[in-house]
């Protein structure tokens, strides 16, 4: 349970970091809303027409009586709108990421400067482009894997009771774990440290990552507030990535220059990892 305060706790000091710099937190909001607007008109036709999809699914049903032909088609709809929204959670951080790359980027080596010892941030020295290009890539795994876990939870979901209870909650933890991947790997990927050895570090530290991107999720399947949220999660990602790492970092008043409390530096929740870009760790599954 202390790892699991711990990773909400981050959650909580992105949020006030980006309210207390008000320019960052306004560059972050816009690829945000450029995906809200892809991602709501998706959602809207997939609920204007998501009846008419799944009755051309099922012709075999065409013949059946009242009330089970209703019934059968409504509960399929109703899991198919489901699995949508737990899959626009998770994409929607992977897409916004990729159009964000260079504010979210620049937001997080901020972040690392504020919170730094020395005052410093890692730089990846890779030109914009080939980050592009590894953040696309890494991304598009993610939400391979994503997709694995959506499907398997959808045929879960036709388990009387189960899947009406226990699957949901199933899904939002598989949900907060894709998350903090996707929003850690901003700092991490600046660091060296590549996906293979990122879901390393994450497995060996659940329940950090689940006080993290449980409530995180949860708080994005509200309208509009995973746009505000994201810098935010951004900054508080960048912090658990240094907790993750070992490394250390000033306590919040020192770091915003409290003179009367200078550098004190905070150890970290767990203790280092050592996996790192030059220390694979062999085939990860999640």
């Amino acid at each position: 349970m202390r790892d699991v305060a711990a990773g909400f706790k981050y959650l909580m000091r992105g949020q006030r970091w980006v309210v207390r710099h008000g320019k960052q937190f306004g560059f972050g909001l816009i690829p945000g809303l450029i995906t809200l607007v892809l991602y709501a008109a998706a959602l809207v036709a997939l609920a204007l027409w998501g009846t008419d999809f799944v009755s051309w699914a099922t012709p075999f049903a065409d013949d059946w009586s009242s009330p089970w032909l209703g019934l059968f088609r409504g509960f399929l709809t109703a899991v198919l709108f489901a699995l949508a929204l737990l899959l626009s959670v998770v994409t929607f951080t992977a897409v916004t990421l990729v159009l964000g790359q260079p504010f979210y980027e620049s937001l997080s080596e901020k972040v690392d400067r504020d919170v730094s010892p020395d005052g410093t941030a890692p730089e990846s020295g890779l030109p914009l482009w080939r980050e592009l290009l590894i953040s696309a890539r890494d991304s598009l795994r993610i939400v391979a894997r994503a997709l694995v876990w959506g499907v398997l939870l959808f045929a879960l979901g036709f388990i009387p009771f189960v899947g009406q209870t226990v699957v949901p909650v199933i899904g939002f933890f598989v949900t907060g774990f894709f998350l903090t991947e996707e929003l850690t790997a901003v700092a991490l990927q600046r660091r060296g440290v590549v996906l293979r050895d990122r879901l390393t570090m994450l497995r060996s530290r659940r329940t950090l990552v689940w006080g993290f991107g449980t409530p995180l999720g949860l708080a994005f399947l509200v309208p509009f507030v995973a746009v505000f949220l994201m810098p935010g999660a951004v900054a508080g990602a960048t912090l658990m990535a240094r907790d993750l790492l070992g490394e250390e970092t000033r306590e919040e008043n020192s770091a915003d220059g409290d003179p009367a409390n200078p550098v004190n530096p905070v150890h970290p929740v767990g203790p280092a990892n050592p996996a790192g870009p030059t220390n694979p760790t062999g085939p990860v599954s999640w």
